[in-house]
Order: C-alpha cells, then sequence, then structure tokens
C-alpha cells in the first residue's frame, strides 16, 4: 500500500463515523401516485402540497415521540394510476416497514388500496398500515366498503354535489341540465347523485345527456361538446379532473358551448388557461378552500406556497393536505408510535382547528365513518386582479370568487358506514 492510499484510507475511517451518524429516524410515509402517463401532473400537484406540509411540520420541531422529535419523510412510489402497479407499490412500501400511506388519485385505486391493506392488516398484524386518502372521493368508501384502515381527509362526492345542487337550485335561468363524467366508481357516482339531486332540488330541470367516456383515453371531447351544444343545456354537470377535464372544457370553448359548468375541479390543474375568457362567470367549482377566501390567514398560506413553489404552472394548493399532515402529527403523539392501530384510534375524533380553511367552522374526523368533515366553498371562475378575486390560479390570468360557503352543519351528510374494528 503506498503512503497516499494509507492517508486516503486514514481519512476516510476518520471520517466515517461522522457521516453515518445518524440523525433521528423519520416517519415515513408512502406517496403512492400516479407520476407517469396522463395523469402525471396531478400526482406531482398532490405530492407538492403534501411535501408544503410536511417541511411545515418539520420546520417547527417534527414529531414529538418517545425517544426524541422525529422528522416526518415521504416516499414516493408510481402507482401509474393503475390500481395493479399501486397495490404493488404498497407492497414495496409494506416490505420496508411503512406503516402510513397517502393517496388518492383515482377511486379505483383507492379502493383496491383498501382491499389490500384489508388482506395485508388481518393476515399480517404485526405490520398492519394505514392509508389516508386525500382526494378519492367515491361514497363508497366511507359508506358500503369503510375500512378502519382508511381515513379519508376530501369530502366525499356526495358533499360536493350536495354544495353544488344547492348552488343550482338558486339559477332559475337553467331548465336544461347535460351530465357527463369518467367511466369508473367515482364518475358513475357522480351521474346517480347528480341526477337524484337535481331532480329533487329543482324538478322543473330536464336531465338532457348522461355520458360517461374511458378515463385518459379520450384525446377529442368535440362529439361530447357538440352533442352538449345541441342538447340546448344551460349547465353541464362533471366530476372530470386531470387531463380528462382539461380536454373537456377547451372541446366546449371550441364548440361555442355558452352554458354554466359546473365541476368538482374546474379550478384547478390547467383547467382555467383552457377555458379562458369564456369561463368568466360561467365555470363554477366546487372545493375545501380557495386562494380567495379573503382572510388574511388564508391570504398568507397562499403566498408562502407560492413562495415555496414559485413556478406558475405549480401554484395549485389544497387546505386539505394540510390537515392531513397536521391531524398525522397530533395522532403520533398521542399514539407515542407509528404502529397502525395506535395511530388509527388516535385520528378518531381529532380536530383541525387551522384557519387555512377560511376561518369557517373547523373540520373533524368522524370516528363513525373515517370521512373528514368540513367546510366546502363553491365559487365561480373571474378574471383575476379584482378586490373579490385578487388571485389567479397557475399563473392563468383567472382566479376564482366565492359564491357560497357551506359549514359543517351542511357538509356532515350521513353516512352508512358498519365498520368491522380490530
Amino acid at each position: 500500500m503506498t503512503r497516499l492510499q494509507f492517508l486516503l484510507l486514514s481519512l476516510a475511517a476518520a471520517v466515517a463515523p461522522a457521516i453515518a451518524s445518524p440523525g433521528p429516524e423519520p416517519v415515513r410515509i408512502a406517496f403512492i401516485e400516479g407520476l407517469s402517463g396522463p395523469f402525471a401532473n396531478v400526482g406531482e400537484a398532490f405530492y407538492r402540497n403534501l411535501l408544503f406540509a410536511v417541511e411545515n411540520v418539520n420546520r417547527l420541531g417534527g414529531v414529538q415521540m418517545p425517544g426524541g422529535a422525529r422528522p416526518l419523510e415521504l416516499q414516493r412510489f408510481d402507482g401509474k394510476n393503475s390500481p395493479e402497479n399501486s397495490v404493488a407499490a404498497l407492497q414495496s412500501a409494506l416490505e420496508k416497514g411503512i406503516t402510513l400511506v397517502a393517496n388518492g388519485n383515482g377511486s379505483a385505486v383507492a379502493t383496491a388500496l383498501v382491499d389490500a391493506l384489508n388482506r395485508h392488516n388481518q393476515r399480517s398484524p404485526q405490520s398492519r398500515a394505514l392509508l389516508l386518502n386525500y382526494a378519492a372521493v367515491d361514497p363508497a368508501l366511507t359508506n358500503e366498503r369503510c375500512s378502519f384502515w382508511h381515513f379519508r381527509f376530501e369530502s366525499n362526492s356526495d358533499m360536493r354535489m350536495a354544495a353544488l345542487v344547492d348552488v343550482l337550485r338558486s339559477d332559475g335561468s337553467v331548465k336544461k341540465v347535460y351530465l357527463i363524467g369518467q367511466d369508473y366508481s367515482f364518475g358513475q357516482a357522480f351521474a346517480r347523485d347528480a341526477r337524484a339531486r337535481i331532480t329533487v332540488a329543482r324538478p322543473d330541470i330536464e336531465i338532457v345527456g348522461d355520458d360517461l367516456h374511458s378515463i385518459g383515453k379520450v384525446a377529442d371531447f368535440l362529439p361530447y361538446a357538440s352533442k352538449i351544444k345541441s342538447s340546448g343545456a344551460q349547465a353541464v354537470f362533471t366530476g372530470n379532473w386531470g387531463r380528462d377535464l382539461t380536454l373537456l372544457v377547451k372541446a366546449l370553448k371550441d364548440a361555442g358551448v355558452t352554458a354554466r359548468v359546473y365541476t368538482f375541479y374546474g379550478n384547478s390543474l390547467g383547467a382555467p388557461a383552457a377555458i379562458g375568457e369564456s369561463g368568466i362567470g360561467r365555470v363554477l367549482a366546487v372545493a375545501e378552500w380557495h386562494p380567495n377566501m379573503g382572510t388574511p390567514s388564508s391570504r398568507s398560506y397562499h403566498m408562502a406556497f407560492r413562495n415555496r413553489f414559485s413556478a406558475p404552472e405549480d401554484n395549485y394548493q389544497l387546505a386539505r393536505t394540510q390537515a392531513l399532515v397536521e391531524l398525522l402529527k397530533i395522532a403520533l403523539e398521542r399514539a407515542r408510535t407509528t404502529e397502525a392501530t395506535a395511530v388509527a384510534r388516535a385520528l378518531e375524533g381529532l380536530r383541525y382547528e387551522d384557519s387555512a380553511l377560511g376561518g369557517l367552522t373547523a373540520g373533524w374526523m368522524r370516528g363513525e365513518d373515517h370521512q373528514f368533515i368540513q367546510p366546502l366553498v363553491v365559487s365561480v371562475m373571474q378574471r383575476a386582479g379584482s378586490v373579490d378575486a385578487p388571485f389567479d390560479n397557475e399563473g392563468s390570468g383567472f382566479g376564482f370568487e366565492t359564491v357560497k360557503l357551506f359549514d359543517t352543519r351542511f357538509t356532515a351528510l350521513p353516512h352508512r358506514c358498519n365498520m368491522q374494528r380490530p
């Protein structure tokens, strides 16, 4: 061995302990999402929102656990928006010993993950895990298919639909409505609930169309837009999201459809830019929050996110991901462990008091069905820069202003969950 080799080995030995000295073991969260394929932009948007919330918790000292504070850590797994691939990603996370899983993009995926966790947790009680759902809105997930191992932080589609239809109720100009959505569990539930609620709220309205299309596979929505225009509908209801929403609204614009568009996600992920001027005063969205809620805390939340993710196209924010991470932190500290059963029990009944929701009634995790009960707001698209819509969405030049706020007395719909507990 040369003197140089000896010195290099000695140096490596000297610095090895410093390099290897571990910090606190992080509390790992497996983030399983479609990070490739047609809905990759949706998955990345959810990742940014969860990362922002995780960084906020870590900045304030992390999670106080026996033995000291521990940071939260997101580990990414590409589920490719496929139930099969997402279940395979779940298995990889479980093999790493991860007990907390975050997912939401697609109710079919969430359903497959819940089923897989039910089987795994029954078979392997020593390595149980939880699913923290921030976006899959199929009502069945907290009703007929509810699970002790699943917590939903997004309002389900029945809750969102009730708010949209309540706004429609007062719009006497609408006599014909067209329904269009994606052909899978959520899209089907959206159509059923829209038809039922509209019929009760406005029996004078005629449903003039009810189309379901393949999810993520339609390249040209112009034939659908032409049917909508020919129907004479004054309002369109759609639960489409991601590329399917963007392409649909582009087609409606190109076909000259002047109907009001009632959406779950029309305020996000490219939709405002795709809609453009034609959406002003015409495109409505429902969510738990939007940047123009008008409170000082809401503005602060919006600006902090914008400062963290400065690219205009990244400016899509969710309050519910902040609630998810903050409630998880509280539950972990109360449980004093990452063991899934203890964390689940600690999550039940927890309240979220943060004012980022716009100063509305605080939300809480309902223990009977593991559905997060939170306020909702219906907003309408406007050109950004006005008093009521100062901020735009994703650099589009268009923002949303509040039409109507719904507190938890309205949104806390009954459930049909008969939960089996360990």
